[in-house]
């Protein structure tokens, strides 16, 4: 009876894995990334690139291609000048006095026509803000499926996921009162000047308050918003759809024990 015991003993630890290898392969697998969040990610990496080749196709005489890409992604986006990132030319942005001396004829209601010229350059096609956060996604997308080779990845909690977008969601709507009260081209305006900050701050910061160009006040809460925001979207979406398609791959060790 001992002895039977002692074969059955035997004969099941050499046929059956330890569960420190069946750990170790399951911690691969679940480490490996779903070929689900591949396409939706060259999908966005193309649709927040496309911006960047406005500037580029006028810089080179592609008018046509230009200005449609210009057309094109004023459908997602104000395209406000003074918000705006400027290639191929003197600065990468440009205040609203430099923009109106540059553009004397536009008026506050048309001044997101503005595309720029040869001196000051070619603007990209959407803003700032558009462009830390859905051009960051992507590459925060990417930044995932490296660490997911590595690390297992949880999707983030829904608490952190809105804690993360709780600053873009203030910063954005303040802008939009701003501009609804005293216009998008105005000098004017509590988002504009930003006198209530330079009031908390004693005007320690002179040049740092007022206006939407580089370096002011705006200009970084803008792009750290929307960065992070596109790392909380970036980690909550693309392990989420990794996770979705592995549910949905058929377990081939499963399947194979049952046929047998």
């Amino acid at each position: 009876m001992r002895s039977s015991i002692r074969a059955r003993s035997v004969t099941s630890s050499i046929f059956q894995p330890e569960a420190g290898e069946r750990r170790k392969a399951g911690g691969r697998n679940d480490r490996a990334p779903c070929a689900l969040s591949t396409p939706v990610l060259l999908v966005m990496l193309s649709f927040a690139l496309l911006p960047f080749a406005a500037p580029v196709a006028m810089h080179l005489g592609w008018n046509g291609i230009g200005e449609g890409l210009y057309r094109f992604y004023a459908l997602f986006c104000h395209q406000l000048p003074q918000r705006s990132w400027f290639l191929f030319g003197e600065k990468l942005t440009y205040t609203l006095s430099e923009i109106r001396q540059a553009a004397p004829t536009l008026t506050p209601e048309n001044m997101r026509q503005l595309i720029g010229n040869e001196t000051m350059g070619w603007k990209v096609a959407w803003s700032d803000r558009m462009i830390a956060f859905y051009t960051m996604t992507p590459v925060f997308g990417l930044v995932y499926v490296w660490l997911s080779h590595r690390i297992a990845l949880r999707p983030l909690p829904l608490k952190a996921l809105l804690l993360a977008l709780f600053p873009l969601a203030i910063d954005g709507v303040s802008h939009a009162l701003n501009d609804a009260l005293f216009g998008p081209s105005s000098t004017e305006g509590f988002r504009t000047t930003n006198a209530w900050l330079a009031t908390l701050t004693s005007n320690r910061f002179p040049g740092f308050y007022a206006g939407d160009h580089l370096g002011t006040f705006n200009w970084w809460v803008r792009l750290l918003t929307g960065m992070l925001a596109a790392w909380a979207v970036a980690f909550t979406l693309f392990p989420s759809l990794d996770r979705f398609g592995v549910r949905g791959q058929p377990n081939h060790e499963t399947r194979s024990q049952t046929t047998r």
